[in-house]
């Protein structure tokens, strides 16, 4: 016996099946957020976020924004983040490329090559990355001091300090060099875009890539030119125990950067691997009779058809590297996860603190899902177009 009349209509049963489910969730998070409130509230806490305004009061050993001492939580807190993405961007690109080209050196007719790919995957995708994480901060904790760098060319230096390179000393007109890079890409987008229009119209699409190159590429060129060329750089160079100039990456940043390249290109190569063999064979035996070459087969042929099977699962790989990073933490890198344990220490604002990082790490998940879901829809429609 039905205990609710269920609407016959399929559609009317649907919204009303999400409707009950919302309900239900919003039911449990009233509940929760209640009971959390009334026990903050008899054990004298004061619950809310005006405390990211107060002082800090600990000081953080890496940040690209001033910050000291007597910064604010909140201030604290973007230091934080703006570390996760500085490891994270970083990690990503690289992962990208040294994950391609393992994954291309998987299907190498080169038994040698192919081989040692293989190792590499299976040693480092098998290897908790928590280990390789203490593996490679170990590891960059018997560099040499400063006194006995490693130095490579004109300000390149590796010690157990860290690894610390030249960089350009600013220049006002910098801003504007900035400025004219992005109208340079938006132009590029823009031509491009164009040209697609005119494909879709006409069947046939004006080879406007060589002009988006000359845009992104020629705008800053010109701007930086316009401005007398300036360029100096900031060359580090050994003072006392220590080189100082320059721009230090710390211990902890090339141990967690290590790791996560290591750990995640290893998965990123069998995706690729899987892309390229998802590729019919007939189209490697059509262009090697045409007398393509391998690179031009891959580049042209093969990798454009496989990224349809590689973007979906490398997004999730570049999720969870995102997310690997908070295990900086356990080296003591100043990242998202470790700032806010510092303050839910001095606060005992727990469940604020755990809210706002759950609410960046959400918000960043989806922001990398967004690109790549854009980057993958665009090229299905360049597939299609062709």
């Amino acid at each position: 016996m039905r205990l609710v009349a269920l609407p016959q209509d399929r559609q009317v049963r649907r919204i009303a099946v999400q409707a009950l489910a919302v309900c239900v969730f919003a039911t449990a998070a009233w509940y929760f957020a209640s009971n959390a409130e009334e026990n903050l509230r008899n054990q004298g806490i004061a619950y809310g976020l005006s405390f990211l305004g107060s002082e800090a009061g600990f000081a953080i050993g890496e940040s690209w924004i001033a910050y000291s001492a007597r910064s604010s939580y909140a201030r604290a807190l973007v230091v934080g983040l703006l570390n996760t993405l500085y490891v994270s961007i970083a990690a990503i690109l690289l992962t990208t490329i040294l994950g391609t080209l393992i994954g291309v050196a998987r299907v190498s007719r080169y038994w040698l090559l192919a081989k040692a790919s293989f190792v590499y995957v299976e040693l480092f995708r098998n290897i908790p990355i928590l280990l390789q994480v203490f593996f490679w901060s170990a590891m960059t904790r018997r560099l040499p001091p400063p006194r006995e760098a490693i130095l490579w060319g004109d300000g390149f230096v590796l010690s157990n300090h860290g690894f610390v390179h030249p960089v350009p000393t600013y220049d006002p007109a910098y801003r504007w060099i900035g400025l004219a890079t992005i109208v340079g890409l938006i132009a590029a987008w823009l031509v491009i875009r164009w040209s697609r229009h005119v494909r879709d119209r006409t069947g046939t699409a004006p080879r406007v890539h060589w002009v988006a190159a000359v845009l992104v590429v020629g705008c800053p060129l010109v701007t930086w030119i316009g401005y007398g060329a300036p360029l100096t750089w900031d060359v580090p160079y050994l003072k006392g125990f220590d080189f100082v100039g320059g721009t230090t990456h710390s211990p902890e940043f090339m141990a967690i950067l290590i790791a996560l390249v290591a750990y995640t290109s290893a998965f990123a190569a069998e995706i690729v691997r899987s892309g390229i063999e998802s590729v019919d064979r007939g189209q490697f035996d059509a262009a090697r009779s045409l007398g393509l070459k391998e690179p031009t087969i891959l580049i042209r042929i093969v990798l454009p058809q496989a990224l349809r099977v590689i973007v979906p699962p490398m997004t999730t790989q570049y999720l969870n590297l995102l997310k690997d990073s908070s295990l900086g933490v356990a080296i003591g890198y100043p990242e998202l996860v470790n700032i806010t344990n510092t303050s839910i220490n001095q606060t005992g604002q727990a469940i604020e603190l755990i809210l706002v990082m759950m609410s960046v790490y959400l918000f960043l998940s989806i922001l990398i899902s967004t690109i790549t879901n854009l980057f993958n829809r665009a090229n299905m429609r360049k597939g299609q177009g062709r």
